[in-house]
């Protein structure tokens, strides 16, 4: 053990929170996960800041809220420049490296006008969200030919599963009675066993390639950050045997709804029901096809983390490395009659999130359960501390874990924010949106939840009485209700008003204008005496320019 370990940091895409059994879970156990949490923190009350994949991940990689970075939705370049916790840790000689997904989009309008060549040191970090790309992997992309920035599919190749899309064919992909393959796409082929054996699949594969690593790092020597970030249990629902047919109806908790939800008078919660997506997992013969899937691509995540943790053990490797443990948003699966994910109940927004600190430091807090309101962007100031670079304010919004993590008390947060950009959906074309007001922000205080719905009126969740959010308070008149609306409403102005783009305001740059009447700029002063008695420099000390 050393006073600067490494840090594991492994995300599951679109995993409930609620779908582990150290959370909960009824039927689905995740030992493996389960012992992790035995051996660090885990959190109750974590939360994204969008329960989108591309804008989650971007303020993950940032520590910064959405409305910072400007990444809104999928496919919205992070702008060059940017700073990324890759960027952070470089400079203080640690290595930053994914092993996965990411959901980045380069800048190459910005690159080209500032003349970086994408193929460079620099381009390839701008383009990677500052990462080193140990092996990337985005996956859900079944119209390409080869993926062009993972080795996934070669790998299938070069193992016997060959075909013009080995990614769509094989691992996303069933086989019927007859022979004939059928595509994960469509929702009614989830049940199918992926047509690809388990140890090739593409969580196996990134398991192993994590390991192959964390064995290249052991030589290298250098502190590093590994963000281990898995596609699944993201759709294609579609799982390898033996975990296709682990689960079936009777494991399926049920859902979350009520009439009042789905005879809602708010438009765009109206139009989020009439959305496709949420349209097919309200129907329950959906749910009951889809969730037993789900299921066993948690399972089999949960199998080879166990697989993952006994290598690190075996290799010397867990007493020296936090382990962090999170997803960047969760799955409707038929809650509240909706489908995927893209609005605020806990199901989508809230996330599981555990971090195992070997340090002596955190030996108090084994096993602690913490309910403290934490955010997403927490993680890269928590990162940063452990691996020795210097507090970043100026930049970061997120705030540093380690008070929690080491039991020294001293962190608070009065409000989680999210915010979600739905101008390319079937919401904003039902609505007729324009782009510049499909969003939405939620600001959650740990009760109430107030969702600010630009255009149209708020929505709100008492989680104390109505902890399942089946009762939208947005409306109500209750003198109670108006003031709590009114409350969270400053709140969110509050935040938004707050400093979030001087970037470049480094600790350099304000002691420099600190000292402007040192260097001889003396603004509205009458005279020697009352710049003496207001800056206690002497006059006399002044640059010559000072004292013309």
């Amino acid at each position: 053990m050393t006073d600067r370990p490494n840090v594991l940091w492994i995300m599951a895409d679109q995993l409930r929170f609620d779908y582990l059994s150290c959370y909960g879970h009824p039927h689905l156990h995740t030992p493996h996960i389960d012992a992790l949490a035995a051996r660090g923190v885990r959190f109750t009350n974590a939360y994204v800041q969008s329960p989108v994949c591309g804008p989650s991940r971007m303020s993950a990689y940032t520590g910064r809220y959405v409305r910072s970075h400007g990444s809104t939705w999928n496919g919205m370049p992070l702008r060059v420049g940017e700073p990324t916790l890759g960027d952070h840790l470089r400079e203080v000689g640690a290595r930053a490296v994914v092993v996965g997904k990411t959901h980045m989009t380069a800048d190459a309008e910005g690159m080209a006008w500032l003349g970086i060549d994408p193929a460079s040191e620099i381009g390839v970090r701008v383009s990677e969200c500052g990462f080193e790309p140990f092996e990337r992997d985005d996956g859900l992309h079944p119209d390409s030919a080869r993926q062009n920035w993972s080795a996934y599919d070669d790998y299938l190749v070069s193992h016997g599963y060959a075909s013009d899309n080995p990614w769509e064919d094989f691992a996303n992909s069933g086989v019927g009675e007859d022979g004939d393959l059928l595509s994960a796409w469509l929702l009614k082929n989830s049940r199918l066993a992926a047509n690809v054996p388990e140890e090739h699949s593409e969580t196996a594969y990134m398991t192993d390639r994590a390991i192959a690593f964390m064995e290249q790092a052991q030589e290298d020597g250098r502190p590093w950050m590994c963000h281990l970030s898995y596609i699944k249990p993201h759709w294609p629902y579609i799982v390898p045997a033996p975990y296709h047919d682990m689960y079936d109806e009777s494991h399926i908790v049920p859902p979350i709804r009520s009439a009042a939800e789905h005879d809602t008078d708010h438009p765009l919660m109206q139009a989020y029901l009439k959305a496709r997506v949420c349209q097919s997992f309200a129907r329950d013969a959906v749910r009951e096809h889809v969730i037993p899937a789900y299921m066993g691509l948690i399972k089999q995540l949960d199998d080879n983390l166990g697989r993952l943790f006994a290598w690190m053990d075996k290799a010397g490797l867990s007493e020296n490395t936090i382990i962090a443990f999170t997803s960047d948003h969760g799955d409707y699966m038929g809650d509240h009659w909706m489908g995927d994910k893209d609005f605020y109940h806990e199901m989508a927004v809230k996330v599981p999130l555990i971090i195992a600190d070997p340090r002596t430091g955190a030996e108090a807090t084994r096993g602690l359960v913490s309910d403290a309101l934490v955010e997403m962007i927490d993680l890269a100031p928590t990162f940063m501390n452990a691996l020795g670079c210097p507090p970043k304010p100026h930049v970061i919004e997120g705030r540093d874990l380690t008070p929690i993590l080491h039991g020294a008390g001293g962190f608070s947060r009065t409000y989680a924010i999210s915010q979600h950009d739905y101008h390319w959906s079937d919401m904003a074309r039902l609505l007729d949106q324009p782009q510049e007001h499909a969003h939405t922000t939620m600001i959650f205080d740990g009760r109430w939840k107030y969702i600010r719905c630009e255009g149209f009126r708020p929505v709100l969740f008492d989680l104390h009485s109505d902890p399942h959010e089946l009762t939208d308070l947005g409306a109500s008149e209750d003198p109670d209700h108006t003031a709590v609306r009114t409350r969270m409403e400053a709140a969110l102005l509050d935040w938004a008003t707050r400093h979030h783009t001087r970037i470049t305001a480094t600790p350099a740059v304000l002691a420099r204008q600190k000292k402007a009447a040192e260097g001889g700029i003396l603004i509205g002063f009458w005279d020697e005496k009352e710049f003496e008695d207001n800056t206690g420099i002497a006059f006399d000390d002044l640059t010559p320019v000072g004292r013309s």
